[in-house]
């Protein structure tokens, strides 16, 4: 069984369920739908609250600090505890896009980590072109209080996955891993150790070869499962299966029992 960790299904319009029922006969039984602003809570609790299979996080992302600069930690807590809320975030930093000022993506960044240390649950974590304060946020708030992670779609330079790794987090691999000139990240995958790997799709975006340019959905995801067996040198079922046992580690709020409907409405 495969699984998403990663998608936005509120940024689809009017085909949710074709998109879940091809994700269903792709063989994906569950995903998660990332939050990028605690005020959509509740588009984020709908989607999951009417599909099986379907959950969700509560979060800001680093695009939006702007319009949401002082979420207290206590209340993402208080979110998170909805049984279908798995995880924090995505959160983090983006320097790329700079669309927030770095030190208030900074701060927020941190209330979202003491989050994740206070409700026990995995933050999911954005980073991008931002690698040596990511590393040196990550460091220093894990000498304040132990805290699990996901590196998400991941993309940064090898010095971030070895910290990363170091500190016990992991790595999701997303479509840009079957891209022609990812050859770096294809290393860094190759590196780390398979307990700690992950594969998304940050689905509507990132669309892996030989869908790249299209919109991308959760189905897609086995693209990606596929190109990191072939780097682990792994028969593709058992990458899958060691993918999807590792997301259970991780997000150890998910019921196993809990599977994407079937057209039909009966769980695979």
């Amino acid at each position: 069984m495969l699984v998403d960790s990663h998608c936005h299904l509120d940024y689809y319009q009017t085909d949710i369920d074709a998109i879940l029922a091809r994700a269903q006969a792709a063989g994906v039984g569950r995903l998660v739908t990332i939050s990028t602003l605690v005020s959509h809570f509740d588009t984020y609790r709908e989607l999951a609250e009417r599909n099986p299979g379907v959950f969700f996080s509560v979060g800001t992302h680093p695009h939006q600090v702007g319009e949401e600069p002082d979420v207290p930690a206590a209340r993402l807590v208080a979110l998170s505890a909805h049984p279908r809320c798995i995880a924090i975030g995505e959160a983090g930093l983006d320097y790329f896009y700079d669309r927030n000022p770095r030190d208030l993506q900074q701060a927020v960044f941190r209330t979202h980590i003491a989050a994740a240390r206070d409700s026990g649950l995995p933050l999911v974590i954005h980073a991008r072109s931002a690698d040596q304060d990511m590393i040196t946020i990550l460091k220093d708030e894990m000498r304040t209080g132990a805290f699990t992670a996901v590196l998400h779609c991941f993309s940064s330079g090898r010095e971030l996955a070895e910290v990363g790794l170091e500190l016990g987090l992991y790595l999701s691999f997303s479509g840009i891993l079957t891209f022609r000139r990812s050859e770096e990240l294809r290393a860094i995958a190759a590196m780390a150790p398979v307990e700690r790997l992950l594969v998304e799709t940050d689905a509507p975006y990132l669309a892996p070869e030989p869908f790249r340019g299209k919109r991308n959905e959760p189905a897609h995801v086995g693209y990606t499962a596929r190109v990191l067996a072939e780097v682990k040198g792994m028969d593709e079922a058992a990458l899958i299966a060691a993918t999807t046992a590792n997301f259970e580690r991780l997000f150890a709020k998910v019921g196993r029992d809990e599977l994407v409907a079937s057209p039909e409405g009966h769980a695979s």
